[in-house]
């Protein structure tokens, strides 16, 4: 008889799969709920909500600073940081027809400025919910 194993994290430090599979799950239900349609602020307050009732700890639009050599060169405000109290997710919004390169370099950006590992960019589409994973 075949046994199920649990797939390994192929990258040290990412946050478990649990968390970022109730983040993904999220998303989907909110788009089961509203479907296509509306701007991404009400995405946006949907997801809090569902993943606040979920028991995470959310913070919204916080301001991350670029610096070099002392100077803040540059500034970045993320749509959520997630944490079930020991492990963080970035998770940015976009209401689009698909995962853009600049979407991709966007969440890299705030994760490499904040030193966390995992980024999730969700996508509310006329096709439904896209979801991309970006590891720093």
């Amino acid at each position: 008889m075949a046994q199920i194993t649990q797939p390994q994290q192929k990258q040290a430090n990412l946050p478990p799969p649990e968390l970022s599979g109730s983040v993904i799950k999220t998303l989907f239900e909110v788009y089961n709920e509203l479907g296509f349609g509306y701007q991404e602020k009400y995405y946006y307050r949907a997801i809090k909500q569902k993943l606040l009732a979920l028991g995470y700890k959310v913070s919204e639009q916080l301001l991350t600073k670029i610096i070099v050599s002392g100077a803040v060169i540059g500034r970045y405000f993320l749509d959520f940081l997630i944490s079930d109290g020991k492990n963080f997710i970035v998770l940015e919004l976009k209401v689009a027809e698909d995962v853009y390169p600049k979407h991709i370099h966007q969440v890299l950006g705030y994760l490499k400025a904040n030193n966390l590992k995992l980024g999730i960019i969700g996508i509310f589409s006329t096709h439904g919910v896209i979801v991309k994973r970006v590891i720093n």
